[in-house]
């Protein structure tokens, strides 16, 4: 049976071999179009994804790519790493270097050799422009047509829905759509480039394999759907033998591994914790701490799932004994200080994110947070200041913008409050919202090139706004008022968790 394997992995690799000497002559797209492409479909993604934005997990994910990336040759594009909050096994490269990974599939990982294989897999296909040269120059589709084309490809499986299914057949004929999707060879050519590249970068290239095997198994032993990996990365059997070949073959030299196993296991942690199940995050994290009651980090996790649990009080107990072994934790100073927020404690809360906002003076949730409870407090001007910083940093960050202006309306600043409550409705496409408010710096505001800004976009607002299919507005529910508490309400209050 082994000699079987083993035959079976070096036909994969003389077959392989034969596709990377001899590429066929594709007629994909320029790279200048992929890239207009990939903007289009980033837009479809980010309306129907929703993105883990904790700088925590975003940094340490794009950080094992990037690591990945030095040691390769220049890329075309800038790639970009992206974490989906779903609970499936899937990970997928989109077009000009935008790379998802399902936070389900990260929490199946055991160590950063695994996150380092699949990611190292995705980049080869953006690499090798996989999808771009499936996609004829001479289509006549428009560029939003096609980033809806390639975008149901994806968005079609594992939990999308019928959503992403009309994104597809609406943009073309099914049978068209499947073209697009990867081939074996596209998948067998992803692994051998992309476990050259792991093991060039230190890292163990049985993590590739390990993942797929776990992805594998899913389909087999866990429940009757199959994995959406496996619906757009075929060919999962031939892989995993042409793998376990390749390694039998090719002992690693004597090199440190690159992976970091205390990072990973906080990341891991931290996304069990904050970000799956929440039920199941407490049964985790209660399992995890009666093994290591005294472990910081499993203190830490059990905390944020008792707060994601409705018990904030007994959560902060556990966030505070993480603390004393880790007293200078920025991370576990927001942690506490949103827990503290969400218990209503806000001066405690208000110490703990001055604390870690003094350690990491740049780091936007915290100044959210921050911005947030100062708001609670009563001291507005110190909240506009936390929300103006952010917006320096993340200009798209709509909360903020919310809560900018309710901290000027608050401040009696009525011009600059309608202004950025405008902007904000705008980018929510609340046109009619956006109009009235917009109106409002031209009665309120003071300042002559404010004005003439408002009224900029006004002229662009009101014919989408009588075009709206929506009943005509009342005046919106003002932010100025009192009933602005708890992440866990009103309009933009949600925790970070």
């Amino acid at each position: 049976m082994k000699i079987l394997k083993k035959l079976t992995g070096l036909c994969m690799v003389f077959l392989l071999a034969g596709q990377i000497c001899f590429p066929q002559n594709a007629q994909g797209i320029s790279i200048r179009e992929e890239e207009d492409l990939g903007r289009e479909f980033m837009k479809i993604a980010t309306k129907k994804y929703r993105y883990i934005r904790d700088p925590l997990i975003t940094d340490y994910v794009n950080g094992v790519g990037h690591k990945l990336l030095a040691t390769m040759p220049a890329q075309p594009f800038p790639y970009r790493f992206f974490v989906i909050r779903q609970d499936v096994f899937n990970a997928f490269a989109g077009p000009a270097g935008n790379i998802f990974v399902n936070s389900g599939l990260i929490e199946a990982m055991e160590n950063e050799d695994e996150l380092a294989g699949i990611l190292a897999h995705e980049i080869i296909h953006v690499k090798a422009r996989h999808i771009s040269q499936k996609i004829e120059r001479s289509s006549k589709m428009g560029l939003a047509s096609l980033a809806g084309l390639v975008a149901g490809v994806f968005l079609g499986v594992g939990g999308a829905g019928a959503a992403a299914q009309a994104v597809t057949v609406g943009s073309m004929a099914a049978t068209q759509s499947a073209s697009l999707a990867y081939s074996r060879q596209d998948e067998m050519q992803a692994d051998e480039l992309g476990i050259q590249y792991l093991t060039r970068a230190g890292y163990n290239g049985e993590g590739l394999l390990t993942v797929l095997r776990k992805i594998r198994d899913t389909q087999w032993y866990g429940t009757d759907q199959v994995p959406s990996y496996l619906m757009t990365h075929p060919a999962v059997e031939d892989r995993i033998a042409y793998l376990d070949t390749w390694i039998e073959g090719h002992p690693r030299p004597p090199k440190k591994n690159a992976a970091d196993k205390d990072r990973f296991r906080q990341i891991h942690t931290r996304l069990v914790a904050a970000y799956g199940d929440k039920e199941m995050a407490l049964r985790k994290m209660t399992v995890a701490l009666e093994k290591s009651p005294d472990n910081p980090l499993y203190n830490h996790g059990y905390g944020i799932a008792l707060a994601r649990n409705d018990n904030p009080k007994e959560g902060i107990i556990y966030v505070k004994k993480a603390l004393q072994a880790c007293p200078l934790d920025p991370c576990l100073l927001k942690d506490l200080g949103e827990i503290y927020f969400m218990d209503g404690q806000y001066k405690n809360a208000h110490a703990a994110l001055e604390g870690s906002i003094g350690i990491l003076p740049d780091d936007y949730e915290t100044l959210f947070l921050l911005g947030r409870t100062r708001l609670e407090l009563g001291m507005f001007t110190d909240a506009a200041r936390a929300f103006e910083r952010l917006l320096e940093k993340k200009p798209k960050y709509s909360q903020a913008r919310y809560h900018l202006g309710e901290a000027y309306g608050k401040e009696g600043k009525l011009g600059d409050a309608h202004y950025h409550l405008g902007i904000y409705y705008r980018d929510r496409g609340e046109f009619r919202n956006a109009v009235f408010h917009l109106r409002q710096v031209l009665k309120y505001s003071n300042d002559p090139a404010r004005k003439d800004e408002a009224e900029e976009m006004l002229s662009g607002l009101r014919t989408k706004a009588s075009r709206q299919d929506a009943p005509p507005v009342q005046k919106p529910r003002s932010p100025f008022g009192p009933g602005q508490s708890g992440f866990n309400s009103g309009q933009n209050g949600k925790s970070a968790w």
